[in-house]
């Protein structure tokens, strides 16, 4: 299985913000932002592996700026890293100021994606190159966030988090 680039399967989504998807603050609901970052993310998941993957958690979500009524939203995704048959995928938030035309940060979505076949089991996806430094730091980050997830669920020992370990050594 040949490996990738995140940016061969990264997924960029715009949309306008209208008014059957605000609330009483005139702001896109949080749920409403969650189903675009899914789908944006799935097409990301999709596009790397060419299977059907199943949005396996939802690992992080911050919502740094209300989006308003009318506003141009983009959501970002790209995959930070693959494991065995999951992969991680990293959404970043944006708005278009309406007057200045500047992209404002909005918020950051991690998610995490499992390849499955026809039958709906777990098979292996291609691995990730990262080429940016922010690629890089993500890859990376992206091992001590599994490992944490490993040991948070009992499946990994914390003494076998050799990369969580790493960060407290001197």
């Amino acid at each position: 299985m040949k490996a990738k680039f995140p940016k061969e399967s990264a997924t960029i989504h715009t949309d306008m913000v209208l008014p059957g998807e605000t609330n009483p603050l005139n702001n896109l609901f949080g749920g409403e932002l969650l189903a675009r970052i899914d789908r944006c993310c799935a097409i990301t998941a999709r596009r790397h592996t060419r299977r059907v993957c199943v949005t396996a958690s939802v690992n992080h979500v911050a919502f740094s700026k209300p989006i308003p009524l009318g506003a141009v939203v983009t959501v970002q995704a790209k995959v930070s890293r693959a494991f065995n048959s999951s992969l991680e995928i990293i959404a970043d938030i944006t708005v278009e100021d309406r007057e200045t035309g500047d992209i404002i940060n909005a918020g950051s979505a991690i998610y995490t994606f499992v390849a499955v076949n026809d039958m709906g089991h777990p098979v292996p996806v291609p691995e990730i190159i990262p080429e940016t430094e922010e690629e890089k730091s993500r890859f990376d980050a992206a091992l001590r966030r599994k490992q944490l997830s490993l040991i948070l669920a009992g499946r990994l020992k914390p003494a076998q988090a050799t990369e969580l370990k790493a960060l407290f050594q001197d």
